[in-house]
């Protein structure tokens, strides 16, 4: 079964970049971005770390740590870490783990069932839908899972975007509207009357009675 939003992450050991990892130990009370590649060396996932590296600073003011997923090894990782760094204008500081066994990506759900996967001489192809994103929360439990086929680079920028808007509504009466972005105005649950959704967050702009949104609180 593929793992749900709320479902408890599930924790492993790995071997990284950055030394071992338990991974709910790693996490603490921090976010996580989860995010997994078929091979090292490989375009277009050379340039996504490349755009995690650029980003690796805007992550840490969220108090969100990054781990790439790979199912290489970890000697491999540090070598490709030049070429990343050569892209992107910025060094990869985060960890990277060694999954050349699968143990996390089957834990994750990241192949298809009862799909062959060789011992030697895997390629790319092999592990293409080992590129999934996931947000988990502090709590360990998976907040957003994005899966992108081998083809399509991911948008670092939308996934910053989205943990934003995880973090926006964690544990509060709020949701964010299609394409928000910080500062804009955030809509108020429906588990506030108006009465209350207006002592909580000031005058609403209720555009339809089930949809009343509210300045972005701070």
């Amino acid at each position: 079964m593929s793992l749900r939003i709320n479902d408890i992450a599930p924790d492993f050991t790995a071997n990284s970049t950055e030394g071992e990892i338990r991974f709910h130990d790693w996490l603490g009370d921090s976010y996580a971005i989860v995010f997994s590649h078929p091979r090292d060396f490989t375009p277009v996932c050379t340039t996504e770390f490349g755009a995690v590296a650029q980003l690796a600073p805007e992550f840490e003011k969220r108090n969100t740590k990054i781990l790439g997923v790979s199912v290489d090894s970890v000697d491999d990782h540090r070598k490709w870490k030049n070429d990343i760094a050569q892209v992107a204008g910025a060094p990869a500081n985060f960890a990277i783990i060694d999954d050349s066994d699968l143990t996390v990506a089957k834990a994750y759900d990241m192949l298809p069932a009862d799909y062959y996967l060789p011992s030697e001489g895997r390629t790319p192809a092999h592990s293409a839908t080992v590129r999934t994103v996931f947000i988990i929360g502090p709590d360990k439990k998976v907040r957003l899972t994005m899966t992108y086929p081998m083809s399509v680079g991911r948008n670092f920028a939308e996934i910053l975007r989205a943990l934003d808007a995880v973090r926006k509504t964690d544990g509060v009466p709020l949701a964010t509207p299609a394409n928000w972005v910080p500062g804009q105005d955030v809509i108020v649950a429906l588990s506030l009357d108006n009465q209350a959704a207006e002592a909580k967050y000031g005058p609403l702009d209720i555009k339809l009675p089930y949809l009343r949104y509210a300045k972005d609180p701070a």
